[in-house]
């Protein structure tokens, strides 16, 4: 792998730019389920990313998530690659710059390298525990050294979905009233606010997020030094996924240790009183 990792960038540069291109062309769209969509681009990425790093790594398991039969090479012993051609596809969609193409490593159960490009800002974030840190590069500039950030106080803003906060907002602002909510679209844009420093957490609520959805940015966030667990503390467990869609089973917290602190208990009582909360 780390004979790979310029290699790695490369393509989820091109792939992130032929994506941009193509939504500028106009996009072929399907339904795959409620509020869920694929379009000619996740396809045409999916089998790019795919048939590359298969490839490359021809005795790891590959799991893409268009490709329905790939899920079956999971759960896997050795090393799984977790690929997401377009995470954010809602925001690509409308035109946003909130998506991106994410490729995650996991040694059994465990995300340990991760890769977010975001093809609209041009800027690639990588690294893990197997890659010994945490970089970052912007077009063809030299990579740098991410350093986390870890605000020295509580910014008072979480990282929430527009679903999510449409069905716990109101709940949430009960135990903490100057709590503001925004969104970046893309899974793992999402936790690079709260490793920028820019979030105190990112809750992720709906249980609807997927293998490829979280290798990537868990094995960036790990490697950080942020948690990711579940409202009772409990790390987010991949050898709890649903064996068919693969699909976690926790709602997901994203954060500090210390800022888990101050808000899991409150949070986690205020969150009970919601229906959906249990019964998504």
């Amino acid at each position: 792998m780390l004979n790979r990792i310029r290699d790695i960038g490369h393509l989820l540069r091109e792939a992130g730019q032929t994506a941009k291109a193509l939504r500028q062309k106009g996009l072929q769209i399907q339904e795959k389920g409620p509020d869920d969509f694929v379009t000619n681009a996740d396809r045409q990425l999916d089998a790019l990313l795919g048939s590359q790093f298969q490839a490359w790594f021809p005795d790891d398991a590959i799991v893409t998530e268009e490709n329905l039969d790939s899920l079956k090479a999971w759960p896997h012993a050795g090393r799984t690659w977790a690929i997401d051609p377009i995470d954010g596809t809602s925001e690509f969609l409308g035109g946003s710059p909130h998506y991106a193409v994410m490729v995650g490593v996991l040694d059994g159960p465990k995300p340990v390298a991760g890769w977010v490009y975001a093809p609209e800002a041009d800027e690639l974030v990588y690294g893990g525990l197997a890659l010994g840190g945490l970089y970052c590069q912007r077009g063809n500039a030299p990579e740098i050294r991410l350093q986390p950030q870890q605000p020295a106080a509580l910014t008072g803003k979480i990282v929430l979905s527009g679903k999510d906060r449409e069905r716990y907002g109101a709940a949430i602002r009960e135990v903490f009233p100057n709590t503001e909510y925004y969104s970046v679209g893309s899974f793992g844009l999402k936790v690079l606010e709260v490793l920028g420093g820019r979030a105190d957490a990112y809750f992720y609520l709906n249980r609807r997020v997927k293998l490829w959805d979280t290798a990537g940015p868990f094995a960036l966030a790990r490697c950080a030094g942020a948690l990711c667990c579940d409202f009772d503390g409990q790390p987010i467990a991949y050898d709890r996924l649903d064996r068919t869609t693969l699909a976690h089973q926790q709602h997901v917290w994203v954060g500090w240790p210390d800022t888990i602190g101050t808000y899991r208990r409150d949070l986690a009582q205020a969150l009970a009183t919601v229906p959906q909360f249990q019964n998504p």
